[in-house]
């Protein structure tokens, strides 16, 4: 998509391959930002407040002037799709890739048979990567449920980005809340922890959830979605010769947060600017001292010497919102770093970024 933004290339005969054509809405993207970019048009909602109810901490955080914005998975299938089919120089192939290489030749095996590029850009994590000491691996997992009620039963002008008040038994555990209108709204139910729940366990904390918290007795569920991200600071390589690894496969998920979608916005606009700069598309690399905060708050939540439930309250009641998201999204200074790490607790902070440099 950022290719075909970027007006060039119309001269590059282009192949997407994907293992399925995407008719499902299988999950949903939410992410803040200042400007309105490429996606926009399909943004579905969008929220200039949100509510943070966390450890004797609760409220409504005005974030102007960033948007929280939503986008639903079949509306960016739907859209992507019809956009890359009017391009004459794109093929479309469902199909799954069993393999990718790039030695003296570059490209990726299907069906047995293989199809040479000059790059190719690989989403797909084959496997979990080998662990090197200092490397920690938790998930992200979660379910939501899209509901309706008879009631008015949401505030329809803020979303709830994190609501610790649910249990913390199985790992840090938040639900939030992201309300369509007054009657509709997409409840998750979201840990991070090493292990995966069984499916009735995301089922029960969203029904407690939905009775206990948000008082709501009596509702339908419309659509369900399920989803696992991992949260790691391994190094995960930036490619091979001419193959480029992007996404999840590429490091552009946070490892302490598992936020992904702008992070891989961020690294296509740079593949392609990239591109028409240079021939090539190859980006520099990515923050060492970001991965570094990634890797000390890793080291906090997996021995939960701190309960995540704590860090993050102490992150949003200690510090302007916009810092705090701006912060997440990896663009502060470090004087501004510095007052955020500073009002975290300090001494496990502190041994576990000792820990990360040992």
């Amino acid at each position: 998509m950022h290719i075909i933004h970027s007006g060039r290339f119309s001269d590059k005969k282009i192949l997407l391959i994907d293992k399925n054509p995407k008719h499902a809405n299988d999950r949903t993207w939410c992410f803040w930002e200042k400007e309105k970019a490429l996606f926009e048009s399909i943004v579905c909602k969008q929220w200039n407040k949100l509510w943070f109810h966390g450890e004797n901490f609760s409220g409504q955080l005005n974030i102007g002037p960033y948007q929280y914005k939503m986008i639903r998975g079949i509306d960016f299938y739907e859209y992507c799709f019809n956009v890359i089919r009017q391009q004459k120089n794109f093929d479309i192939l469902f199909e799954e890739v069993e393999q990718v290489f790039s030695n003296n030749k570059t490209g990726v095996v299907v069906n047995g048979q293989k199809i040479f590029a000059d790059y190719v850009f690989n989403s797909i994590l084959f496997e979990k990567p080998k662990l090197q000491k200092n490397d920690y691996w938790m998930l992200q997992h979660f379910k939501g449920w899209v509901i309706e009620t008879a009631e008015n039963s949401f505030g329809e002008n803020a979303a709830t980005l994190m609501d610790f008040r649910t249990s913390q038994n199985s790992g840090t555990a938040f639900c939030y809340v992201l309300p369509f209108n007054s009657k509709n709204a997409l409840v998750e139910y979201t840990l991070f922890s090493p292990q995966l729940l069984e499916q009735e366990e995301y089922d029960e904390g969203l029904r407690a959830y939905i009775s206990d918290v948000l008082k709501i007795s009596s509702y339908t569920i419309l659509e369900k979605e399920f989803g696992v991200i991992p949260m790691t600071n391994f190094k995960f390589p930036a490619g091979q010769n001419n193959s480029i690894n992007i996404g999840t496969a590429g490091g552009q998920t946070k490892g302490s947060s598992g936020y992904a979608f702008n992070f891989i916005q961020k690294h296509s606009r740079a593949i392609v600017d990239a591109l028409m700069q240079t021939g090539k598309p190859f980006t520099g690399q990515s923050s060492s001292r970001f991965h570094f905060y990634d890797s000390v708050l890793l080291k906090v939540l997996s021995d939960n010497s701190v309960p995540g439930k704590k860090v993050f309250t102490d992150l949003f009641k200690n510090n302007p919102v916009q810092n705090v998201l701006k912060f997440l999204d990896n663009e502060t200074s470090l004087s501004e770093e510095l007052k955020i790490i500073s009002s975290l607790p300090t001494l496990p902070f502190l041994k576990a970024g000792i820990r990360q440099m040992i």
